[in-house]
């Protein structure tokens, strides 16, 4: 029970604390936590003796933080619990909490890599029927290694950025065209934040992801699919998938997710040595996507056939160095239901069967100004529910 007024029932209690990056008018960004709709300034607190972290809370990121490694992660977070729950420690620490929306946030970590799978199976065999009708909807090698590709993470923004519409190269009945983008679509993601770097040549074992992976944000990886379809073979996404790829502004860590490790979905053929994680599990995550604010899906993450620990361990499996800040996303999220999907060239098959709002207007793809919203919620100890930070971005015309 915490002695912050306002918290009790919130998603975001003592049970979640997400960490984050913000400043106010005239300040240098600096390392918070949220509770309830306030932000504990960290580096206020670290100034004045009442945590300690090598000074990292005082940087404008949290890579600084995330490199003390898993030691110094658990024994800050137990600290802030500390102050946040004993009425002891209420007069120092009242006077560093800043209500929420008083503040900017910014991105919460600067990124190294970027890196996307795709690794939900119902996701994957929607759109190899859509993309490939008539051939299998899985290629060969999927069920053996998480497919991914390397993207940009220099195009990594934090929530509320607004997203430019791409122009590109599309195909045509006369042959290639440029232009913008007419086929601009969303994918709801879960990502995973490194902490603890590796050294190039090395591999990192699905055993020791927690060792290595600091935290968790909710990704859209914003996708212009007449660009992706003309260009994705032979080499897979390049420009419809660069231009952009939102995160939310808050970084909930592994610690607050403890009670969302669920059994994973069975796997068939048993996959390689490397790729075995013992024990075999998931993240029991509900996602909700809101399209110009009213809901269309609801993807389910414990759906996923590859897990967290496994994209890690493929991700370094030929000797690939991990660094502190770097991101990889699971994929486009997507349950076995058309309800449950995470993108819009699922829930509209290919634009063929539009969504209809209330108020009578109509969407197959996004159009100029409209907003996109995803959330997420994990369950907590003792009957608790943890909020993901949401990642939200609204489409400008193209340039």
């Amino acid at each position: 029970m915490t002695w912050v007024a306002g918290v009790e029932g919130s998603a975001y209690g003592v049970t979640n604390l997400p960490y984050g990056v913000f400043s106010r008018d005239g300040e240098e960004p600096r390392v918070g936590v949220r509770i309830g709709d306030l932000v504990l300034d960290l580096a206020g607190a670290e100034e004045a003796g009442l945590v300690l972290a090598a000074g990292a809370f005082r940087a404008p990121a949290l890579n600084r933080f995330m490199a003390l490694g898993r030691p110094q992660w658990t024994a800050a977070r137990q600290r802030i619990v500390e102050l946040l729950t004993d009425p002891a420690h209420r007069p120092a620490v009242e006077p560093l909490l800043v209500p929420l929306d008083a503040v900017r946030l910014h991105l919460p970590f600067e990124v190294a890599d970027y890196v996307d799978f795709y690794s939900s199976e119902h996701h994957a065999g929607n759109v190899g029927q859509i993309f490939r009708p008539g051939q299998p909807p899985l290629l060969p090698n999927w069920k053996h290694l998480p497919i991914g590709y390397h993207g940009r993470a220099g195009t990594v923004v934090v929530s509320g950025t607004p997203v430019v519409r791409p122009s590109g190269q599309r195909a045509s009945s006369a042959g290639p065209v440029y232009g913008a983008s007419v086929r601009l679509d969303i994918e709801a993601e879960v990502g995973f934040v490194v902490g603890v770097p590796s050294p190039l040549g090395s591999r990192v074992s699905a055993d020791d992801f927690a060792d290595h992976v600091f935290g968790v944000v909710l990704v859209n990886d914003w996708s212009a699919r007449d660009i992706q379809a003309w260009e994705y073979q032979p080499l897979g996404p390049f420009l419809g998938k660069s231009f952009a790829t939102s995160v939310s502004a808050w970084v909930t860590p592994l610690d607050a997710l403890a009670d969302a490790f669920v059994p994973a979905p069975e796997q068939d053929p048993p996959v390689a040595d490397y790729l075995r994680d013992v024990p075999h599990l998931g993240l029991d995550l509900r996602l909700s996507v809101e399209w110009n604010g009213e809901r269309v899906t609801e993807p389910p993450f414990d759906t996923m056939y590859w897990t967290p620990a496994q994209q890690l361990a493929h991700l370094t499996v030929n000797g690939a160095s991990l660094r502190t800040g770097d991101l990889y996303a699971s994929g486009t999220v997507s349950g076995p239901e058309r309800g449950q999907v995470g993108s819009f060239l699922e829930l509209t098959w290919g634009g063929a069967e539009p969504v209809k709002f209330a108020d009578g207007a109509t969407r197959t793809f996004l159009e100029d100004g409209d907003a996109v919203t995803i959330t997420a919620t994990a369950p907590g100890p003792d009957g608790t529910t943890v909020a993901l930070g949401e990642v939200s971005g609204t489409i400008l015309p193209a340039r």
